[in-house]
């Protein structure tokens, strides 16, 4: 039912909108847009924000749909900062220097959004 009420506020919410009423129709596509990200519609939301940008109204990917890959490399010394390892320790392991994986630690806390090793640990599996 939660998909079928959604597409209800999408579809009214269009139709608002192509009768002039942008104002209404923005509250039926906001409501049916986090119906669609709650439910993880990803073809329904991506519609809907579509409606919405056409509205005038720009919605962002939730970070939790935020795709992030990591390198090989990167992966491997985010899992070693994770686990606690100082960045001579990475580097020794890896053969890399302490600088080497300075950076690439830098580069891995700008993809992931994060700014501390211990946050590693929650965005980490």
């Amino acid at each position: 039912m939660p998909v079928a009420l959604a597409r209800a506020h999408l579809l009214y919410g269009e139709w608002l909108r192509r009768q002039g009423r942008e104002p209404d129709a923005r509250g039926q596509l906001s409501t049916a847009h986090d119906m669609f990200v709650e439910i993880g519609a990803e073809a329904f939301a991506e519609r809907t924000r579509r409606e919405l940008a056409e509205c005038g109204v720009s919605v962002s990917p939730p970070a939790t749909q935020r795709t992030v890959e990591l390198t090989e490399q990167e992966s491997r010394i985010a899992r070693r900062a994770r686990d606690g390892r100082s960045n001579a320790e990475i580097g020794a392991e890896l053969f890399l220097s302490a600088r080497t994986v300075e950076w690439h630690l830098r580069k891995v806390f700008t993809e992931l959004g994060i700014s501390s090793r211990r946050e590693l640990r929650t965005v980490l599996p």
